[in-house]
């Protein structure tokens, strides 16, 4: 029992970060725009967050200075993302193309920017936010050692976020606009629906929960950011495919690959995966082979992916 209560408090670790980039794809690509500059997003985000947390860290105690770097991460990676907005909406270019530079440029930025302020790439940090266990709920059999101990700030952000896009997506009038705009752009202009703005929008949340889940990722796992979270983001746009397009196929896609990613961060303390004597590198590779396999065998006809994604709208065409 003990074991399965480590393993499950390290998978929501990694689950944690795919959930929230993964509902800011959700966002971005059901109004008719692919990012696969999540991964840019996401670094940015957390160079922005970690930056925060070292110069600020000996002024500041407690959990609110992991949700300022959180709130910080989310304001880079959305400023960035609009880069991505431009190129996209205002002069049509290939999306994919987009998306790819932005990934290639994060990490340079980051490196110019932390060898000029700090003398060198990496950026350390002192990881003090871990709750011990939380008051009451902490107590609660198996769940409450899993959920509620040994935990981060970030889980209780990613349930919220993960709630709200939920409800946004399909309750409210802004996701609605969101979903017409990715199937049916000219039909959603043809009823007043400012698509241009609707897009703008839809990319600035998907950059805003990348960038937090940046650092999502990075504060629980690290004592220091290199410029790499060594292809998170793709991920992130992998859990969006496999799960359909849905915030409920998201949570569960970002389940599965996060299981995935702590065996290759854990195996060692496995004593089963440990005994077998298999190289390291073989773990590591683990949730890019699961990813491949996965979407290999799964068909992406009628798989819920908006009719127009990928497709640039210029009004003036019909």
């Amino acid at each position: 029992m003990k074991l399965m209560i480590f393993f499950m408090q390290q998978m929501l670790l990694f689950t944690v970060p795919l959930v929230v980039a993964g509902m800011g794809g959700l966002f971005c690509e059901r109004s008719g725009i692919i990012n696969i500059g999540i991964e840019g997003n996401m670094i940015i985000g957390a160079f922005c967050g970690t930056l925060f947390i070292h110069f600020c860290g000996g002024t500041e105690a407690g959990q609110g200075i992991f949700l300022e770097a959180m709130l910080i991460g989310g304001g880079a990676g959305m400023c960035y993302s609009m880069l991505h907005a431009l190129a996209s909406i205002k002069f049509n270019a290939n999306q994919a193309i987009s998306g790819i530079a932005l990934n290639i440029a994060a990490p340079a930025i980051c490196i110019f920017i932390g060898r000029l302020l700090l003398g060198k790439q990496q950026v350390t940090f002192t990881n003090s936010f871990r709750i011990t266990s939380v008051p009451v709920l902490g107590s609660i059999p198996v769940l409450g050692p899993v959920f509620f101990q040994k935990t981060y700030l970030s889980l209780f952000v990613a349930i919220l976020a993960f709630i709200a896009g939920t409800i946004i997506i399909n309750k409210t009038r802004f996701g609605m606009r969101v979903r017409a705009c990715g199937d049916n752009p000219q039909a959603a202009d043809s009823v007043g629906i400012n698509v241009y703005h609707t897009r703008y929008r839809a990319v600035a949340v998907c950059g805003f929960l990348a960038g937090m889940a940046g650092v999502m990722l990075v504060i629980p796992t690290a004592t220091e950011f290199n410029a790499s979270i060594a292809g998170y983001g793709f991920l992130a746009v992998s859990v969006l495919i496999l799960g359909r397009w849905s915030p409920l196929g998201v949570l569960l896609a970002s389940a599965f690959f996060g299981a995935t990613k702590t065996l290759a961060a854990v195996y060692s303390s496995l004593p089963l995966l440990n005994g077998l004597g298999l190289d390291a590198f073989i773990y590591r590779m683990i949730p890019f082979i699961a990813t491949l396999v996965v979407l290999a065998i799964t068909s992406v006809k009628s798989s819920g992916q908006p009719l127009a994604s990928g497709k640039p709208y210029d009004k003036g065409a019909r």
